[in-house]
């Protein structure tokens, strides 16, 4: 059991969720908690970390306040909270209600009235034809890597264009460079082929309940030296101990390659967290994204209502994009995100990071030729692993390789083994120990 980490929700029941599948809810309602001491306090950790840090960028984050999983037809389930003491591959211990294996979990001492939504809550139903979309998975992969080789125009009929094909538009700013220029990026993702199932049609099983908050806040309280204090705070006065946290929203990718090799990174030592570590491409969905051409400070709940359904698309593409920035990998070559569940990273209070599975047309010599090329963000790495499926589902705190791997990296494997988006895809060369990306 590893106090670094836990999982608060998986999505085994579906082997993952896709775009279509999620939708989120948007209210200042689900903002932090504050008052006026907590918000000098907040001031003053900043303007001392931008003095020793001053190329640090403040932007705007989505904070993660609640979640409700629920199968078309089912009412809303009550909301609770997340533990932040559950035992990882778990959800979190608190009040009745169905995880994605349909456990059902003891009750939480502090429930909360019926009908309040200031909390986190879980409640499913196995329902949808995840096998469909496993195998139309597949057959995206090995078109796109026969296209990617040249030899894709003999089986061009087994794939015809969609009017649908999925086009991603993002706006990135970073919150932790000096750099405030966005990132302008248009690109296609393969399109699922027809398998008898119109998955872009499905209703959505997976609402996120989501605030506002920005990287000051989270260095003024899940990073504060404070933090026991603010959560004790919040236990007590708003009946949540994560009440006046910031908790933004990040985003990982358990990118695998054609040939059955799974990306790891080690991180640069001048990054902000887990210098030197192991890590998953990753990073945060930005709500400048979806208010394109707003400022920073502009940009509020209002706005973000008016444009759900690009949150969503952001939420998901965001991870893609990350990939391409840190790995160099081209969008072109990602299949469709699939979420297989959100985990906490403790060593920060519990922050919330949703973690997806993306495969790859490429080979793992293919990827590693492109990541030593250089992506736009390739300071923040200075090496890169494969690893194999199998050792991904061997791994625990007692192996070796457990201890290289940052927390968000523990999160994405432990997600990884429970929800097993590509079980039914045998790996074309199985490895046995990690293979070094060195040139």
């Amino acid at each position: 059991m590893d106090p670094e980490v836990s999982v608060l929700l998986h999505c085994s029941a579906w082997r993952g969720l896709l775009e279509a599948q999620v939708q989120v809810e948007l209210s200042e309602r689900f903002n932090r908690q504050t008052d006026p001491a907590l918000e000098r306090h907040i001031e003053e950790v900043w303007a001392e970390r931008v003095s020793k840090e001053p190329w640090l960028f403040n932007g705007a984050k989505f904070r993660l306040h609640s979640f409700s999983l629920a199968s078309p037809g089912s009412p809303p389930s009550p909301s609770v909270c997340p533990s932040l003491k559950c035992p990882p591959g778990s959800l979190s211990p608190q009040r009745p209600r169905l995880d994605c294996a349909g456990n059902k979990h003891a009750q939480d001492k502090h429930s909360s009235p019926k009908g309040e939504e200031n909390l986190y809550d879980s409640d499913s139903t196995v329902l949808v034809m995840h096998e469909a979309a496993q195998d139309s998975f597949q057959t995206v992969n090995r078109l796109a890597h026969q296209q990617e080789k040249g030899d894709c125009a003999a089986h061009s009929h087994c794939c015809p264009a969609s009017s649908e094909q999925k086009q991603i538009t993002m706006v990135k700013a970073s919150s932790t460079s000096g750099h405030n220029a966005s990132k302008d990026i248009t690109a296609d993702l393969p399109s699922w082929p027809d398998n008898n199932i119109n998955l872009r049609e499905a209703s959505p099983l997976l609402t996120l309940r989501l605030g506002l908050t920005c990287y000051k806040d989270f260095l003024g309280t899940n990073w504060s030296c404070r933090v026991e204090e603010l959560r004790k705070r919040g236990e007590a006065e708003f009946g949540e101990s994560l009440a006046l946290l910031a908790q933004p929203l990040g985003v990982g990718g358990v990118l695998c390659t054609f040939d059955g090799q799974v990306v790891l990174i080690r991180r640069s030592q001048k990054v902000a967290e887990a210098g030197g570590l192991l890590d998953i491409p990753g990073g945060h969905p930005e709500p400048k994204a979806v208010c394109q051409g707003q400022g920073e400070d502009q940009i509020c709940i209002t706005m973000l209502q008016q444009r759900q359904g690009a949150v969503v698309s952001e939420l998901f593409s965001s991870v893609c994009a990350e990939i391409r920035d840190e790995v160099n990998v081209p969008l072109s070559s990602l299949g469709e995100p699939v979420l297989m569940g959100i985990a906490l990273n403790h060593t920060s209070s519990g922050r919330p990071s949703a973690e997806f599975y993306v495969s790859c047309s490429l080979t793992s010599d293919e990827v590693r030729k492109l990541y030593w090329q250089g992506g736009v963000e390739a300071h923040e790495s200075t090496d890169i692993v494969f690893l194999s499926r199998t050792d991904m589902l061997q791994l625990d705190i007692n192996t070796p390789l457990w201890s290289e791997l940052c927390p968000s990296a523990k999160g994405a494997v432990l997600l990884y083994q429970q929800v097993m988006p590509d079980r039914s895809s045998p790996s074309p060369t199985e490895g046995t120990t990690p293979e070094n990306g060195s040139r």
